[in-house]
C-alpha cells in the first residue's frame, strides 16, 4: 500500500488526494490488527494470544460487544416441611423465592449482569459475549443459606439453565 502512495507521489498527484490515500491505508492497518480479536463482557476484547483489554484500553473508538448469550433459570427453597414423606407431599415441594437477586461475573473481572427473580422464581441474565461466568445467588431474608456459586461456560448466543436452591433451615 505505501509502494502505491510513493508512485501517486513520484506522478505528482494532488495533496489532498494523497492524504486521503493515507489515512485510507491507516485505517485498513487498524482493522487488519483487529480481525483476530474475540469479544468478552461489556465491550472487552481478548486478542488471540488471551490478552484482555479494556475499552479505555482501546483508545477512543468503541468496539462493539459480541454476541448475546443468556442464562435462564428458577429460584426455589427447600426444605418447607420437617418431615419427608414418601409418597412426597405435594405441599412439601420446595416453595418459589420471588425477589432474589443473581450475579453474572466474568474471570474474576466483577459483576457484568444480574437479574432479580420473577413472582413464579424464574430469573433471565443477558450477558454481551462469552467464555465462562459465575452465577451467585445473593442472599435472602428469611433464607438461611444461599446456594454455592456455579460456573457456567457460554457459546456465542447460546442459552443455558441454572436452577438455584436456596436452604431454609428447616430440619
Amino acid at each position: 500500500m505505501l509502494d502505491r502512495i510513493r508512485t501517486m507521489a513520484s506522478s505528482r498527484w494532488p495533496t489532498a488526494l494523497l492524504l486521503v490515500a493515507a489515512i485510507v491505508a491507516v485505517v485498513l492497518v487498524g482493522i487488519g490488527q483487529r480481525a483476530g480479536q474475540t469479544p468478552g463482557p461489556s465491550g472487552q476484547t481478548a486478542s488471540p494470544s488471551g490478552q484482555t483489554a479494556s475499552p479505555s484500553d482501546r483508545g477512543s473508538d468503541p468496539i462493539p460487544a459480541g454476541p448475546i448469550s443468556y442464562v435462564v433459570g428458577t429460584v426455589t427453597a427447600g426444605p418447607v416441611c420437617p418431615v419427608e414423606r414418601n409418597p412426597p407431599d405435594p405441599s412439601c415441594a420446595p416453595r418459589l423465592v420471588a425477589g432474589a437477586v443473581i450475579t453474572a461475573s466474568f474471570a474474576g473481572q466483577g459483576e457484568v449482569a444480574r437479574a432479580t427473580t420473577a413472582p413464579d422464581g424464574s430469573y433471565r441474565i443477558l450477558i454481551h459475549g462469552y467464555g465462562t461466568y459465575t452465577l451467585t445467588a445473593l442472599p435472602v431474608r428469611s433464607l438461611m443459606n444461599a446456594p454455592a456459586p456455579v460456573a457456567v461456560t457460554l457459546d456465542p448466543m447460546e442459552t443455558r439453565r441454572v436452577d438455584f436452591e436456596y436452604d431454609t433451615g428447616i430440619r
